[in-house]
């Protein structure tokens, strides 16, 4: 699968080329640009049309990617509903390069696990419902599923209430929709998928189906719901390492994706890792080296010892072990902010931003270059991104505030907007109540007027006094039990 995905890749990527590096493509995709800043219906249209009939003659289209993917099942012995899969994957990189701010397509590399996946429930990996449970057909092989908890047993009846009768729960989904307009779930069976993971050593292979709909209630061993779903605004103001949050009941500052072991301890672990494979590698192949410690250029064989391959495996252990707990602790934080409210408030997406590199040349005072890197690792450690991602899907209702919103400068007390240093986390007010930086922002975003989607200045004054309290008391208690929240300003 790997080896075919990547043939298919590499037609793609050369016709792809061919037509990006053409004047006529280059000259089209800039009038599109223009057209659609003018809102030029008339030209957009007229572009549109020109960009496609030039991507019909490199062959930049899903329908000769798909025929470029028959020869390739041929050879290397895959099923076509598995190769059509395949080939809408590589076409959906495609049309990131094309549509979206995608720059290039590329290859799987060797070791990469495979996710073989049938996008037909009739075809492939054949799922079927039988006495009460689903089973699975894939090559002659059958097994059914196992069920350990409750969640896990109301899915798996949902999707045996579908099948055993597809059509009339498709009607009452119909008839809703027509009524009431209100979407319904019929936990339909999509299609399903093998999933490949290694976990402690061993290859564990995982069937996942996915289902239309949303996800059953949750309920506890008592048969009360697991996650109680609560009403009001949230504001929350997403660091790249912490998040601050304001509702109703409960005021909050807290560092991102922590859930018992700490972060910077794994981080450590890591690096000590990556440090002794670094080692042995260096010691195994010697003549890859120049003598001040870069790698040489041009073709290279690598060597490794037996000792490197058991760090390795060590490393990547350690790497899925933090990516569960980062995933588990994201979840769990956003299921306890859907507790406090249904409005989420927050500040537009930038974790993309944050993560490149500076463009900036220069010197400290010292006459040393600057270093560039800005929040790379802080990204990759607290997925700021995904826990927004989270927000976004879990709570009813999901506002981002436009840019000239700017809850990080605003004060109340003198209603007027004060710019402030990033290295500034507590600072006092024009009235001279000190406050930190974050919990402020998350407040003036709870404080929004959903309407003109602005600060709402009469909510800012009548309820500050009480979530001022709260933060005050929220400060004690963190110094209190010496918690140590990142780039808080808070010193005990």
């Amino acid at each position: 699968m790997r080896k075919a995905g990547n043939e298919l890749v590499g037609i793609m990527k050369n016709n792809l080329e061919q037509l990006t590096r053409t004047k006529k493509y280059r000259y089209f995709n800039r009038e599109y640009g223009k057209c659609k800043a003018a809102k030029d219906e008339d030209g957009l249209k007229a572009a549109a049309k020109k960009l496609k009939e030039l991507q019909q003659s490199y062959n930049v289209t899903f329908d000769f990617c798909r025929k470029a993917m028959v020869p390739l099942d041929n050879k290397y012995g895959i099923d076509a509903v598995f190769g059509l899969t395949k080939a809408e994957d590589v076409w959906r990189g495609v049309e990131k390069c094309l549509y979206s701010g995608g720059k290039d397509i590329h290859f799987s590399k060797r070791g990469d696990l495979p996710c073989i996946r049938a996008k037909q429930i009739n075809r492939g990996i054949i799922m079927k419902a039988r006495e009460d449970s689903l089973t699975f057909s894939f090559h002659g092989m059958t097994f059914g599923v196992l069920v350990k908890d409750r969640f896990e047993s109301d899915e798996v009846s949902a999707v045996l209430s579908y099948m055993n009768d597809p059509e009339a729960s498709d009607r009452a989904a119909v008839s809703a929709m027509n009524a009431s307009g209100e979407i319904i779930s019929t936990y339909r069976p999509c299609y399903v998928s093998l999933s490949c993971s290694v976990i402690r050593g061993k290859m564990r292979v995982f069937v996942h189906i996915t289902i239309e709909g949303r996800s059953v209630t949750k309920y506890n061993r008592f048969g009360c719901r697991r996650h109680k779903l609560g009403h009001g605004v949230v504001g929350c103001d997403i660091g790249t390492q912490t998040i601050a949050y304001t509702s109703d009941t409960e005021v909050g500052l807290r560092n991102l994706a922590e859930r018992g072991s700490s972060v910077s301890e794994n981080e450590r672990k890591e690096r000590l890792l990556l440090r002794s494979m670094d080692r042995s590698k260096r010691a195994t192949n010697p003549d890859n080296y120049n003598a001040d410690g870069t790698i040489r250029k041009g073709p290279k064989k690598w060597k490794f010892s037996r000792r490197y391959m058991k760090l390795k495996a060590k490393h990547t252990e350690l790497c899925r072990i933090n990516a569960v707990n980062r995933h588990l602790a994201i979840n769990e934080e956003v299921n306890h902010l859907r507790s406090l409210g249904d409005i989420f408030v927050t500040e537009p997406k930038n974790t993309k931003k944050l993560q490149k590199r500076s463009t900036k040349d220069g010197t400290d005072k010292n006459g040393r270059c600057t270093r560039k890197k800005r929040f790379g690792k802080s990204v990759k450690n607290r997925c700021p991104g995904y826990f927004q991602m989270q927000a976004e899907q879990k709570f009813a209702c999901y506002i981002e505030v436009p840019n000239n919103y700017r809850a990080s400068q605003y004060d109340h007390t003198s209603d007027s907007y004060i710019k402030k240093e990033l290295s500034q986390r507590m600072y006092s007010l024009s009235d001279g109540t000190a406050v930190q930086r974050d919990w402020y922002s998350s407040y003036l975003l709870y404080s929004i007027d959903t309407v003109n989607m602005t600060i709402d200045k009469s909510k800012c004054i009548t309820g500050f006094s009480d979530k001022y309290a709260k933060e005050r008391a929220m400060i004690s208690w963190i110094i209190k039990n010496k918690i140590r929240v990142l780039n808080s300003g808070i010193r005990f």
